[in-house]
């Protein structure tokens, strides 16, 4: 889940917290509202049938008479006027049935919505009706009840909620809008945080994150920039340590490959003449001898073709006295030469060759030897193409292409087992260049690009899995 959806789900979670809260809040309050009214409905009441009541009790002598309680005029205009609207005031006196006077609801709103009403009944029940007695003089001159009505309470309720609601929902909304905006304002780093990792990824070690104003980005921003200044130090030593191990190999590879030819080459020489020797002086009664002399002849002859493509892959001189292009004619030569019938390797060259750096010669020498032997190792190709392009221009760039119709699958090479294809990858990661492995019309193509100005960052491999 994104931050930015992960953050503004957890603000609209608090903005509906908040806005819930405001309406219990709100709930309650119009309950203590309602109560409080007809509280003071009642003492307005009261206060006028009092002042009503000595007033009759006066006029009529009362205290003289047998009606010591004389019952006033109460429902008239001037006690409906202090009753607060939606409430219902009732007047016991004694012996008398009780009396009720009801203001008008329709001006505390529309009607309460029915789910409204049955949470408001639940939560708070009907209203608490308010009793008190007409005067404290005279307890036995009855006493007034105010309630709010049930319909009255709902709506007073709802009224109130309604528009704190409303106006709670909306300030939350523009709330909500505006931090995410500013979430994601103050988020926009992170996206150049992640291109620059990405840029990592690819091999990019010298691309740095720019400073940014939060603290937290910045210190990040600083942590990467550290990562990737190790990365190049330590890729530079990688490269050079690789370079170093690939001329030791070139010197051991010459080293054995003249011990071979000194050692070997002249044992097998030795052992061919002696052989002759043997096969010619035998008499005809020794004919077995004979026999034998010319099938270890045969054997010699099986290991000096042993010991010389031993030696041709083992000697890189030639590139080194002949240059690069006539050693690559001679290695396609020689493949032709060994080549199942019906199979043929072809050279394409583009642009000069001659000039290429020596080490630079020996290393494409030997990525296309091992391009032509895994083509041949690993498939049945009928027609195997070398393709070197040199292109002298700019800061210039030599290309190395191998197309065969054996029909490998490109998902299946993997470049970090197998020591062909590893070995391939190291020497042009030494180099700086880049390694492709795609699939062609009808079998593999291996790409190796390698720069003519020094080794520099090592890219990511491309094509086949990592």
């Amino acid at each position: 889940m994104h931050l930015l959806l992960h953050l503004i789900g957890r603000l609209v979670a608090v903005v509906a917290v908040c806005l819930t809260t405001a309406v219990a809040w709100v709930m309650i309050d119009a309950h203590r509202a309602i109560d409080a009214d007809a509280a003071a409905t009642a003492e307005r009441v009261g206060q006028r049938l009092e002042s009503l009541y000595w007033q009759k009790l006066l006029w009529r002598d009362g205290m003289s008479r047998e009606m010591l309680l004389p019952i006033p005029d109460w429902q008239m205009l001037t006690i409906a006027s202090v009753i607060s609207p939606g409430n219902c005031v009732t007047f016991s006196p004694p012996g008398e049935a009780p009396r009720q006077l009801c203001s008008q609801i329709e001006a505390l709103g529309p009607p309460a919505p029915a789910p409204f009403a049955a949470v408001f009944d639940v939560l708070f029940g009907p209203p608490t009706p308010v009793q008190r007695y007409l005067t404290v003089r005279d307890w036995n001159a009855g006493f007034i009840t105010a309630a709010a009505a049930p319909e009255a309470a709902l709506r007073l309720a709802w009224r109130q909620v309604s528009v704190v609601t409303g106006v709670a929902a909306a300030m939350a909304a523009a709330i909500a809008v505006l931090a995410a905006m500013m979430i994601g304002h103050a988020l926009i780093p992170a996206r150049a945080i992640i291109n620059g990792l990405r840029r990592l990824q690819q091999g990019d070690l010298d691309w740095r994150l720019p400073g940014f104003r939060t603290a937290e980005f910045n210190l990040i921003a600083r942590a990467v920039n550290d990562l990737s200044a190790a990365l190049a130090r330590t890729n530079a030593a990688r490269t050079a340590l690789t370079a170093r191990l690939l001329q030791v190999q070139e010197e051991e590879r010459r080293a054995l490959a003249r011990d071979l030819h000194d050692e070997f080459g002249q044992c097998l020489t030795a052992t061919a003449a002696l052989a002759a020797s043997i096969a010619t002086g035998a008499s005809p009664e020794r004919a077995d001898l004979a026999d034998d002399a010319r099938a270890i002849a045969r054997i010699q002859r099986r290991m000096m073709e042993n010991l010389r493509s031993a030696l041709v892959r083992l000697r890189s001189q030639d590139v080194e006295e002949i240059g690069l292009e006539a050693s690559l004619q001679q290695l396609i030569r020689d493949h032709n030469m060994r080549a199942a019938p019906g199979a043929v390797f072809r050279l394409n060259v583009i642009g000069k060759l001659a000039a290429l750096p020596k080490q630079v010669a020996i290393d494409m020498y030997r990525i296309a030897q091992e391009c032509l032997t895994n083509a041949v190792r690993h498939g049945s190709p009928t027609e195997v193409e070398l393709s070197v392009e040199c292109a002298s221009a700019g800061d210039g760039t030599i290309a190395l292409t191998v197309e065969d119709d054996g029909g490998g699958d490109a998902a299946c090479v993997d470049p970090h087992h197998g020591h062909g294809i590893l070995g391939i990858r190291e020497r042009v990661a030494a180099r700086g260049g880049s390694l492709s492995i795609g699939k062609a019309a009808r079998g593999l193509r291996l790409s190796a690009v390698i720069p003519l100005i020094g080794p520099g960052p090592a890219p990511a491999f491309h094509g086949a899995p990592a």
